[in-house]
């Protein structure tokens, strides 16, 4: 695709589901692609797929929970490719403990913070001062249709919610250095976590009644991610674009 071919692009979460995905998807489009994932078993299989069919790959292990471990990530990334021009934020997900305010424990609702929100802030804490030097680039970050409604999720939506505002506040104080931020809210996607949890948590059951397209595809995701890191979105910033099935208007 213009605008992306040759592009450092570091996807977290990028060893399975929609990170997964978006990794293809964006080597094939001619994208070097920083596969930064914890679980190294699933990173390295993601790359050594992305370097058989022809593209460029690297596996770095990352706990986007952690500063010291996002700051080597980012600096390996850097050395292994010389920059980074596109920073996505996919890794993240919920507990199935969450729940109303008044049931869930802190402890839930501080791992599923650390996990969404704390975890984007890094990357882009971390990142952000890489896309400088490169003279600009795009961070696509990932939000959540829970984030715009109200639900019983409520540790992940408010994380999820500061996501939004997060990324909105960085399209605004960034652009000047050529950088443009834009967050992504899904529906439910047919990973395999989440048909896990279809299977076992009846407060989600009711999810593919509710979308009106069916669930989304990793891929469905990974594309729109792909748009929005390239030139083609050249002047696309501070959007909150939903890919949500059409949950969001019923």
């Amino acid at each position: 695709m213009d605008g992306i071919r040759g592009r450092v692009t570091l996807i977290t979460g990028a060893g399975s589901g929609i990170g997964r995905a978006a990794a293809m998807l964006f080597a094939a489009a001619g994208a070097h692609v920083v596969v930064a994932e914890m679980d190294a078993e699933r990173g390295e299989a993601t790359a050594a797929e992305i370097r058989d069919a022809g593209g460029q790959a690297v596996f770095i292990a990352v706990d986007v929970r952690s500063g010291s471990s996002v700051d080597a990530a980012v600096r390996r990334s850097v050395e292994a490719f010389g920059r980074i021009d596109v920073l996505y934020n996919n890794a993240g997900g919920s507990r199935a403990e969450d729940g109303p305010v008044t049931d869930i424990s802190e402890e839930t609702w501080h791992a599923t913070h650390s996990l969404d929100l704390l975890g984007t802030f890094l990357i882009c804490k971390y990142g952000i001062p890489e896309l400088i030097r490169a003279g600009g680039g795009a961070i696509v970050n990932t939000a959540s249709y829970m984030a715009l409604v109200g639900n019983p999720l409520m540790a992940y939506s408010a994380a999820k919610g500061g996501v939004i505002a997060l990324t909105r506040c960085i399209a605004a104080e960034y652009g000047r250095f050529g950088i443009r931020a834009n967050v992504i809210c899904p529906c439910a996607v047919h990973t395999e976590r989440l048909d896990k949890r279809l299977a076992t948590d009846p407060r989600i059951q009711a999810l593919p009644e509710q979308h009106l397209l069916g669930l989304a595809e990793p891929s469905d995701i990974a594309e729109m991610a792909l748009f929005l890191a390239s030139d083609r979105a050249r002047r696309v910033t501070g959007a909150v674009v939903t890919v949500d099935s059409g949950i969001t208007v019923r």
